[in-house]
């Protein structure tokens, strides 16, 4: 079992909220287009940091501890780019100005970040009072990946968002952004801007995915500090990473089929796990230096099977991909002639 001190886990959280305030201060006090030189740099340094955590981790706690930072890191990593698809949809679907978008993102990982650290709680009480608990993960991941298969070609519909919805709805409007705000007056009357309807759609987003990125996580690792510390770096980096991908993302055109791959193995794996815990200790377990090796090869695979596929048909767009069918997409399948 890992034995992270009090000081520990002061000095980890001291760095990972001093790097969250640089990005808060870069994101919100400082609006402006974020340039790809910029995005490069300050993606290569959240990059660094992260590696250069797992090293010293690795070096102070030992090496399997290491590879499943590592591990962990990288799920969180490569789901994180499919979080920027749905993010590009948000921002394209309101129709954001690109000097807000940093504001937008920034709040955005923040929560993630706190919606992550319940869940992670939740999951590690969970997972230590229920060992069935890793049956229903691996049973949820492998209903993701299938899922996330069948709609690999879809995006997922602003419009099937019921906090979404309940906005237009219920709360006054403005019709334009005003100042990067998210409230305002006008005439003297409070009003919300479309700017507080696309934090509501990216923080609901967020739910979704911690609900498949946590057991996702833990399916390499059952330490809940390399769970926080894996997910706190993948996170920090998504609004420079945003920035600097979202012109390239529509080229990974099998990033869908690719993580469904890896989330059915893991989940998989939680699967094997829990039966060689419960049932019989004859049942095989995948260990965290084949986990690794196949997350880094299907990941590699999907990358230049992409980017092949995009030589040969220009044309050819990527999708985030979804867990269920759209509204727009049943509407469609519902119109066609029978």
């Amino acid at each position: 079992m890992l034995e992270v001190t009090a000081l520990g886990w002061t000095l980890t959280i001291g760095v990972i909220v001093a790097l969250l305030a640089l990005d808060l201060t870069l994101g919100v006090l400082r609006p402006h287009a974020v340039g790809f030189r910029e995005a490069a740099l300050w993606s290569a340094f959240y990059i660094a940091v992260a590696v250069a955590f797992g090293v010293v981790f690795g070096s102070v706690a030992g090496w399997d501890f290491g590879a499943q930072y590592f591990a962990g890191y990288i799920v969180e990593k490569s789901l994180s780019v499919d979080n920027l698809f749905v993010f590009v949809i948000i921002m394209t679907t309101f129709a954001v100005p690109e000097k807000y978008q940093q504001e937008v993102l920034t709040f955005g990982i923040i929560i993630a970040l706190v919606l992550r650290v319940i869940f992670i709680a939740l999951g590690a009480t969970l997972l230590s009072l229920f060992s069935f608990m890793f049956l229903i993960f691996g049973l949820l991941l492998v209903w993701t990946a299938i899922q996330l298969f069948r709609h690999r070609d879809e995006d997922p519909d602003i419009e099937d968002n019921a906090l979404v919805r309940a906005g237009r709805r219920f709360l006054p409007l403005t019709d334009d952004y005003v100042d990067g705000k998210m409230i305002t007056r006008v005439d003297g009357r409070r009003m919300f801007t479309p700017l507080f309807l696309v934090l509501i759609a990216i923080g609901s987003s967020d739910i979704l995915f911690a609900l498949d990125s946590i057991p996702a996580v833990f399916g390499v690792t059952d330490e809940a500090f390399i769970v926080f510390v894996a997910n706190a770096f993948a996170l920090l980096g998504l609004r420079a990473l945003f920035f600097l991908v979202k012109g390239l993302l529509d080229r990974l055109v099998y990033l869908s089929t690719g993580l469904s791959v890896i989330l059915a193995f893991i989940g998989v794996k939680l699967v094997l796990h829990w039966a060689h815990e419960d049932i019989s200790k004859s049942v095989p377990e995948v260990g965290i230096g084949l986990s690794l090796a196949v997350i880094v090869v299907v990941l590699a695979v999907t990358v230049v099977a992409s980017l092949i596929k995009v030589r040969k048909d220009p044309d050819t767009k990527a999708h985030a991909g979804s867990v269920r069918a759209s509204s727009t997409k049943k509407d469609e399948q519902q119109a066609q002639p029978r």
